[in-house]
């Protein structure tokens, strides 16, 4: 396993600007704390202090609301020219948002730039693919003189909270649709990554947008918490863990009425069946387990393997695992850092839950030390030898998203064990299923309980032009990606005569002696 290192740091890129609300950036009043960012991927390497401010929830709440007024009475093409106008603005500053990006979380440049690539994208998939699920449409006779048609409305002021992992496309995500579809938007970025959220703020900004239809506010979890139960919002679009999306559905309990797209957590499995390509499943279960540090909720950290191949498979993944080279993001390793030094504790911990529960830790991580400081590791394999369906739904281990470079491999003898191996945790996002025949490749298909399952592709890297969500506490039923638009508007469905005929006969029971 090879490493990188860097001797100097890059000058910082970006200055803290405030909160952006009402179509400006405003400095912080009242300040309940301060964000004090520093690159996962080297601590001397400071990106920020951002103050914050709960004070910032009722100013921005109260802009989007006032906003939405207007917003959602300007033409559809007239949105989407300022949304296009926000993708150039984007595509203008792509180098600067890569580094950022890749600064902030440790993401490796070279794939910061592929996530600045994809949110450029996005707005050109919402306008051509994303608004067809949103299409109003006419019925006429849908009964006696009587003209049908279902119209669709925006919802509303929508909070969004983004996540850090992919601190500019998951966000966006949310953002494009949201927009375009006549809603307004406060954006709470994730406290790991604030410059990436300021700097999407100057992308709108430029873009021209009116005021108060895009906000921005900074924050930890105190300031997302406020902005998800403020009375003046009327949905909330999150993506990141389980546990704050439980969360979140918990503090709005008693607002019903409010909408909750909740993108979560993964535990995904990838199934190699005995006539799989085993030198292209290597290659996809390898890129797809450690690729962004399995800092994916599309990692692949569950494989089962036909028990045919499993002893020469697993030898090879072992060999291979040893050659990613890992360093700082600006030098394009193939892996940099985890987000914090909480996600290396929690990496490191649960490689000692799996020994504990009778796993053989192959290939144990370790936290790595390079010239510069930063929270690396290397990653990690578990061989999972007790395979009965009970133990694995009782296995911590197995049942928790780690959210680091570890994958768990487990011998299977017929396709149904390892359908059932497959569906035995609490997720249910991404499976990968590797075989020539389609055939079997569609009987597992029908098995399995998530909402993705490709065929001889890696458990991530899905497409905007797809739905993307999933299942049990992968998500609540609400996908992104090209079905995104479907939760920003709500259908309205009407009856209506334009000219009433004289009634006729009336329904029994009416004894009017006019009917005049």
């Amino acid at each position: 396993m090879s490493t990188t290192t860097r001797s100097n740091a890059t000058p910082n890129l970006i200055e803290a600007r405030g909160n952006y609300i009402s179509g400006r950036f405003v400095e912080v009043r009242d300040p309940n704390g301060e964000l004090a960012v520093r690159s996962p991927a080297d601590l001397t390497d400071a990106l920020g202090n951002y103050s914050y401010s709960y004070r910032a929830v009722e100013d921005a709440t109260a802009a989007a609301r006032d906003a939405f007024v207007t917003w959602r009475k300007t033409k559809l093409g007239d949105r989407m020219e300022l949304l296009r106008k926000y993708r150039d603005s984007l595509k203008k500053m792509d180098a600067r948002l890569a580094e950022v990006i890749a600064r902030e979380v440790g993401k490796p440049l070279w794939e910061a730039k592929q996530e600045v690539a994809t949110m450029v994208n996005k707005v050109d998939v919402t306008l051509a693919d994303g608004l067809k699920a949103v299409t109003d449409y006419e019925m006429p006779g849908i009964m006696d003189n009587t003209f049908g048609a279902c119209r669709y409305r925006p919802h509303g002021v929508f909070v969004i909270i983004g996540p850090f992992n992919f601190p500019g496309h998951l966000a966006n995500g949310h953002i494009v649709p949201a927009l375009v579809t006549g809603n307004t938007v406060i954006f709470k970025p994730s406290e790991k990554s604030p410059g990436v959220g300021q700097l999407m703020a100057e992308a709108i900004h430029e873009a021209g947008f009116p005021p108060g239809v895009f906000n921005l506010v900074q924050g930890e979890r105190e300031v997302g918490r406020r902005l998800v139960v403020s009375e003046r919002v009327d949905g909330v679009l999150f993506t990141g863990s389980y546990e704050v999306g439980l969360k979140i559905k918990q503090d709005t309990l008693q607002q019903s009425w409010k909408l909750l797209a909740l993108e979560m957590g993964g535990k995904n499995s990838a199934i190699i069946t005995s006539d799989a390509d085993l030198g292209w499943a290597l290659y996809e279960t390898l890129t797809g387990a450690f690729i962004t540090a399995g800092q994916r909720c599309s990692s692949t950290s569950r494989i089962m393997i036909h028990k045919s191949l499993y002893d020469g498979f697993v030898q090879k993944y072992h060999d291979r695992a040893k050659a990613f080279s890992i360093g700082h993001p600006l030098d394009n390793p193939f892996m940099g850092p985890l987000i914090d030094s909480g996600a290396v504790e929690k990496y490191l911990k649960f490689l000692g839950i799996a020994s504990r529960e009778g796993c053989d830790v192959i290939m144990r991580g370790k936290q790595l030390e390079l010239d510069q400081q930063g929270h690396y590791v290397t990653p990690s394999i578990c061989l999972v030898r007790d395979n009965n369906l009970s133990s694995v739904k009782k296995s911590v281990y197995q049942q928790t998203e780690i959210f680091g470079p570890n994958v768990a491999i487990y011998p299977f003898e017929d396709i149904a064990e390892a359908v059932e191996l497959a569906n035995a945790t609490h997720y249910g996002l991404v499976f990968s299923v590797f075989t020539k025949s389609k055939e079997k490749y569609e009987m597992l298909s029908d098995g399995l309980r998530a909402g993705l399952i490709n065929w001889n592709r890696s458990t991530v890297g899905a497409s905007s032009r797809l739905p993307f969500g999933g299942m049990k506490r992968s998500g609540n039923h609400f996908p992104t990606a090209v079905s995104a638009a479907s939760y920003c508007m709500y259908p309205v469905a009407s009856l209506e005569i334009a000219e009433p005929k004289p009634i006729g006969s009336l329904p029994p029971g009416l004894n009017w002696t006019s009917q005049s």
